[in-house]
């Protein structure tokens, strides 16, 4: 059973808040440098597989690899499915709060 409280709100409104941010974006825009991260694309699929790992091991899952797809645009739509296959694994509270910051995190500093 799903429970559905504060912290599960919280991750949802940084997801929402961070496509609302880049989903617009075109492939160069993803392409330009984010520190030593590497360009905008390569911090947001880091934070992708981040919490495709949380949701692994709340799941009692092995970890893997999340797809680099050619499309960098693609990537909200990724954070979208990993962050809602987190929320429904219904890991402990503090989890979804460091996903939640996570995604801030990454939000802030694409600028």
């Amino acid at each position: 059973m799903l429970v559905v409280g504060e912290p599960f709100v919280d991750l949802r409104r940084a997801v929402d808040l961070f496509v609302g941010q880049t989903g617009h974006w075109t492939a160069s825009r993803w392409a330009q440098p984010a520190g030593a991260a590497g360009t905008r694309g390569d911090l947001t699929h880091g934070l992708v597989q981040r919490i495709a790992d949380r949701a692994a091991d709340a799941e009692g899952e092995p970890r893997r690899p999340v797809p680099r797809l050619v499309a960098d645009p693609a990537l909200t739509d990724q954070l979208r499915v990993v962050a809602a296959d987190l929320i429904a694994a219904n890991p402990p509270a503090a989890v979804i709060a460091e996903a939640a910051a996570d995604v801030q995190a990454v939000r802030a500093a694409l600028g």
